[in-house]
């Protein structure tokens, strides 16, 4: 294990952590509403996908204080802004993440996973919420993947 991936899986988990804390911020500001539920929840599964590889590295996993450091936008419209923002920056970070790793599969395989549903997932879900003006609804209603029986990601 050589530095460089220790810094690699740090990176990547700290900005999981913070996605998903002003994703939790905005909820806790203006309720339910979507994307930010659904998305939220994904962030956790990223996390998850991230901790097997810091254990199989021996890696110490950082403390998730970001909650203590992130506020939410003003509106829901800002923090959908906001989001695109992130999600292109997401998905540029581990695209430079990969460039790092490549004598590591495992670890190419998670972040491509990760890159991968920050592009084709998260990102369209916030500029659907730009373009609807931050009105995208709030709960926790039923998106195209669950009525195909598919459930969230």
């Amino acid at each position: 294990m050589t530095a460089d991936l220790g810094s690699v899986l740090v990176e990547a988990i700290n900005d999981e952590y913070m996605a998903r804390a002003m994703y939790c911020r905005v909820i806790e500001k203006f309720g339910e509403v979507r994307p930010f539920v659904n998305i939220v929840e994904a962030e956790s599964r990223h996390i998850q996908a991230l901790l097997p590889l810091f254990r199989k590295y021996g890696i110490p996993v950082p403390e998730d204080d970001w909650e203590s450091r992130v506020e939410a936008p003003a509106s829901v419209l800002e923090a959908c802004n906001a989001g695109v923002q992130a999600e292109i920056a997401n998905a540029d970070m581990y695209a430079r993440l990969l460039d790092a790793t490549t004598q590591y599969p495992d670890v190419q395989s998670v972040l491509r996973q990760l890159q991968r549903a920050s592009r084709e997932n998260h990102l369209p879900a916030f500029q659907r919420c730009v373009a609807s003006g931050g009105s995208n609804g709030g709960g926790r209603g039923m998106g195209r993947r669950q009525r195909r029986g598919q459930g969230p990601r």
